[in-house]
This record gives C-alpha cells, structure tokens and sequence, in this order.
C-alpha cells in the first residue's frame, strides 16, 4: 500500500508562488493533486501519468500551475504561481496503479492527508 505525505503547503500573498511536494513510500503511478476549500467539493487540479510523457490541467489553473515528478525520489511536485485568494483550499496528492492521466477522484486509489494553502489579497 503506498502512502502519501504532501508538504510545502503555507500562506501566501495573492500574486506569488508555493510549490507542493507529495513523496511516496513507494514507486508511484499515475498521479494527481486536487484540492478542498471549505463547504465545496473535491476538485480535479493537474495529474500526471506514469512515467511523466503526459500531464492533464484543470482550465483554471492552465498556465499557472505545473506538475512534476523525480521517480528517483519517488516525488510529484505541484509549481503553483500567480496564486489567487481562490485558490485557497486544502491540497491534496493522489496515486494509482494506472498507467495514464486521470482527472476523477474516484479513479484513485491512495491518498494523502493534505497540506493546507492560504492565499491573501
């Protein structure tokens, strides 16, 4: 069973940047980041598929966000600039045994507790 711990979470101005790592206990898969913002729901961010040759963005981070991954250190990264106070949510990784990318929460099998972002205007 793989386990996910996301990190590099915080508060920030509107207007810069943070930048998300999710590490693994074990070699990765596909694997996506969503997030959270109280009283909404779940929400499909960016995924990457195995290997890294694919990756897949939500419109609204198009541009703005970038998926990465080091499978040398078992690592997806989530370069997240130009923040807006929208984005404010609870960040969240997410891995399955799947070889491309895949944009439905459902579809995953393991998941992280969270890192929480904080934008500010």
């Amino acid at each position: 069973q793989v386990q996910l711990a996301e990190s590099g979470g915080g508060l920030v101005q509107a207007g810069g940047s943070l930048r998300l790592s999710c590490v693994a206990s074990a070699p990765m898969h596909a694997v996506g980041w969503f997030r959270q913002a109280p009283g909404k729901e779940r929400e499909f961010i960016a995924c990457i598929s195995w290997g890294g040759s694919a990756t897949n963005y939500a419109y609204f981070v198009k541009e703005r966000f970038t998926i990465s991954r080091d499978d040398d250190k078992s690592t997806v990264y989530l370069q997240m600039n130009s923040l807006k106070p929208e984005d404010t949510a609870v960040y969240y990784c997410a891995e399955v045994d799947g070889v491309y990318t895949y944009t439905r929460a459902i579809d995953y099998e393991h998941w992280g507790q969270g890192t929480q972002v904080t934008v500010s205007s």
